[in-house]
């Protein structure tokens, strides 16, 4: 077992996790679960997992609606949720 982390940075600020670990929960570990905003404007998140609600998409590295849930964090990569409106 590596202890070699990565760091992404989600809404402006640094989070560091293992390799293997999805967008999703680096986004959850980085305490804030919401990922994108509702017609309405209220907060989404990820529901099924495994990319069919399409509820955790996310602009990773400046390209929108990307499935977090799908995606392994990548070290330098910039993710923006929709917690920030």
């Amino acid at each position: 077992m590596s202890d070699t982390l990565i760091t992404l940075n989600i809404n402006a600020s640094d989070v560091s996790v293992t390799p293997g670990v999805t967008v999703a929960a680096a986004i959850a570990m980085a305490g804030d679960i919401t990922t994108r905003r509702s017609v309405g404007g209220a907060a989404r998140a990820p529901l099924c997992g495994m990319g069919v609600c399409q509820e955790c998409r996310v602009t990773i590295d400046g390209r929108p609606h990307q499935l977090s849930c799908q995606t392994l964090c990548a070290d330098g990569m910039h993710v923006v949720t929709g917690a920030v409106a």
